[in-house]
């Protein structure tokens, strides 16, 4: 049980590197940027020698350090140390990387500061023990994170967005606080691993009911989700590492949210259904504007919300283990897609004369869809996953094809009439590699977290219902995107263009709502 607590050394590394350059005497902002990093470099060895503990004593909780349930205590599961791994190791690059963004910055001194702090909140909420801890923890994110979104307060539109994030975050946090009173009230204690093994058994009635519809509200707030998603799209005015910090972190709060306390969203179907309808909606929506944007960092923010919206989608199919790799991978892909955006644009800038457009018909299109069809299939057949939907989840089937609907996307480019053979080969075998590397890595998740997530429940005529409005959706958007250019040009579709790349005036209707667009630059508003 002491060892389990030994995560708790990451956040307190953090700390101490935070608040020890205040403390010493003629510590220079950039020496204390290189302590920082160091520090993030001993929170990845805790971070590593808790896997250690894990794989070596099995999952258990640590001590309580506080009285009568409230205080700091540690659940050591996979959950928390895949989590506990990617926070360490994404912290350390945006440090890193901040230090030399920074340099030079008057305030790069309190940039660092609150950059630690805020990592620190978040490693406190991967490996809460107990219900005052993730909310104390939850709310502490959000607080430090809005210090480094107003980095630079004179800016009205790091105002605007500071202050809508703002505003949403607090209906979030009361959301968690009454969730957790609920659960408290349910199950007579404040351990998280104790309430999770009594809503595996079913009990908690109306309460956990209750608790599991007041989590999911803070999971689709802290996630950006439709339509609270416009604060998501703003927040640029923060330096590039916060941008790197939130879409690779911060924002995937709400899946993790949803996947720590799983047992207790199983008990309501309904809380499931509405948590399908609301990311499968916002992960449309988001893919098609992001198409719109004319901007790198506003397409890679419109991703962001269209793969939050994935991810709420498969928490509301039960799918707990895949929503943990897709945070783990999208957290990898997003920070490096931040951090080197300059990078990219330089790229394609370089490029004088791209080559011809290859552009694909109805028939390719139709082409493509088939053989990615038969690709799925292929593999499926040869990984021995066989096609016994009895021991595949139908609902983990689905997903799988809606990735099938991507992989046709990709060959569709390939099968154009245009298109070289070269180009037609190689992407057949990136489509392969996808789909394989898709089912491999699909497979491992179930495997690590057998026995701490809890297993698919049986699909009923709701799931059945929602799984094929799923699938219908996500195949006509991309058969839409594969056809583009057949139809882009169209009067209706410029029309349509427009309206998407302003994000269907949702973020100014919630502008007016908020009246972000009425305030000025204060003191008193940069400090709120």
């Amino acid at each position: 049980m002491l060892l389990n607590a030994l995560p708790l050394l990451a956040p307190l590394i953090l700390l101490a590197a935070a608040f020890a350059p205040r403390f010493m005497e003629r510590v220079s902002a950039q020496k204390g940027a290189l302590f920082a990093e160091q520090a993030t470099l001993g929170a990845i060895a805790v971070a590593v020698l808790s896997a250690i503990v894990l794989a070596v004593n099995g999952s258990g909780d640590s001590f309580l350090l506080g009285l009568f349930g409230v205080g700091l205590s540690v659940r050591l599961d996979i959950v928390s140390i895949v989590m506990l791994l990617l926070v360490t190791f994404i912290g350390w690059v945006v440090v890193r990387y901040a230090r030399t963004y920074l340099d030079g910055e008057e305030r790069q001194d309190a940039f660092t500061f609150w950059l630690l702090a805020t990592l620190s909140a978040v490693l406190l909420l991967v490996q809460s023990g107990n219900l005052t801890q993730f909310v104390g923890a939850w709310i502490a994110t959000s607080m430090c994170l809005h210090k480094l979104l107003l980095f630079y307060p004179e800016r009205v539109a790091a105002q605007r967005a500071a202050h809508k994030k703002y505003v949403i975050a607090r209906i979030g946090d009361v959301a968690v606080v009454g969730a957790a009173l609920l659960l408290i009230f349910a199950y007579g204690t404040t351990q998280i691993s104790a309430i999770l093994a009594e809503a595996g058994q079913g009990a908690g009635g109306g309460m956990g009911v209750a608790a599991a519809a007041l989590i999911a509200l803070a999971a689709i707030l802290k996630s950006a989700q439709f339509p609270t998603h416009g604060w998501l799209t703003e927040v640029m005015e923060a330096p590039t590492p916060v941008s790197a910090l939130l879409h690779a972190g911060v924002v995937n709060a709400g899946g993790f949210a949803l996947i720590r306390f799983a047992d207790v969203m199983l008990l309501s179907p309904l809380v499931l259904a509405g948590l399908v309808m609301v990311g499968g909606f916002t992960a449309l929506f988001g893919g098609l504007v992001m198409l719109t944007q004319p901007t790198v960092k506003a397409s890679l923010a419109w991703s962001t919300i269209a793969q939050m919206g994935f991810m709420i989608l498969q928490c509301g199919l039960a799918l707990f283990p895949l929503a943990l790799l897709h945070i783990v991978a999208h957290s990898l892909y997003k920070a490096h897609a931040f951090l080197s955006a300059g990078n990219a644009v330089q790229n394609v800038a370089a490029i004088r004369k791209p080559g011809p457009v290859a552009v694909p018909d109805l028939g390719a299109v139709t082409r493509a869809f088939l053989v990615a069809l038969v690709i799925y299939g292929v593999v499926y057949a040869v990984l021995g996953l066989g096609f016994d939907f009895g021991g595949k989840s139908p609902q983990a089937v689905a997903l799988g094809a809606i990735l099938i609907f991507g992989v046709a996307y990709l060959l569709a480019q390939g099968f154009a009439d245009e298109a070289p053979q070269a180009l037609t080969q190689r992407t057949a075998a990136y489509a392969a590699t996808v789909t394989v590397s898709y089912l491999v890595l699909q497979r491992a998740s179930e495997w690590l977290t057998a026995g701490t997530l809890p297993a698919t429940p049986q699909a009923g005529a709701l799931e059945w219902a929602l799984i094929l409005l799923a699938m219908i959706s996500f195949g006509l958007v991309a058969l839409a995107q594969a056809t583009l250019p057949l139809w882009s040009y169209h009067p209706a579709a410029q029309g349509l263009r427009v309206h998407l790349s302003n994000g269907l005036y949702i973020n100014a209707i919630s502008d007016r709502i908020l009246g972000g667009w009425k305030r000025t630059p204060s003191k008193k508003g940069a400090a709120q």
